[in-house]
């Protein structure tokens, strides 16, 4: 009975694993993460067309966010100063996304089986954030220090300026922001290797 719960059962947890990809061996090059996940910059590319926000923008953020893991969640905290404590939030995923903004972004675009571990719905949401940022804060699509600002603190706490005493999160922004000059002339001396989506596919259907 043991052997054959386990047969059963085996299937579903690889299945459920299969789409995880384990994140790219040189995260600081975007030429060499592309070339070793090509599906990721047709779904980069979809949605930098999309929401009007660069790809190097966009994968800076994932850069920033996750590393490009896949379940990626912050750290515990830990009680009495040794035993595992709760997680300080419900941020998962590629682009830490937390439970509420993850739900609000499904209702908002209609697609209701994305996944924080799936890295096409990942960078979708990413973009579909800071095109709210553009609307709701005034922030221009490509200045990634900004968008970064936004994306941590909400677009209600970057309106307030709660950013203004976080030095260390100033420079977080700064160090996004310049990883996405990087890529940027980066994927300028590469990006004509990867095969760009038809226009009919650029939308979700």
């Amino acid at each position: 009975m043991i052997i054959l719960s386990v047969i059963c059962i085996l299937p579903a947890l690889v299945l459920g694993c299969a789409h995880l990809q384990n994140p790219p061996e040189e995260i600081d090059n975007i030429c060499q993460i592309f070339r070793q996940n090509r599906d990721w910059y047709k779904s980069a590319y979809r949605s930098s067309r999309k929401w009007s926000v660069s790809i190097p923008v966009l994968m800076a953020i994932v850069h920033q966010e996750s590393k490009f893991k896949a379940e990626a969640k912050p750290p515990r905290t830990t009680c009495f100063c040794f035993l595992p404590g709760p997680r300080p939030s419900s941020a998962y995923g590629y682009s830490q996304a937390v439970d509420e903004t993850w739900e609000k972004y499904k209702s908002a675009t209609g697609n209701w089986g994305a996944d924080r571990d799936n890295f096409a719905d990942a960078i979708d949401f990413i973009g579909w954030y800071c095109d709210l940022s553009y609307s709701i804060s005034g922030i221009a699509q490509n200045d990634a220090y900004n968008l970064y600002l936004a994306y941590h603190e909400g677009h209600n706490g970057f309106n307030r300026g709660t950013y203004y005493k976080k030095s260390w999160l100033k420079r977080v922004a700064g160090k996004v922001q310049n990883r996405a000059g990087i890529y940027s002339s980066q994927l300028a001396s590469c990006e004509n290797e990867f095969e760009k989506p038809r226009p009919c596919c650029l939308w979700p259907f």
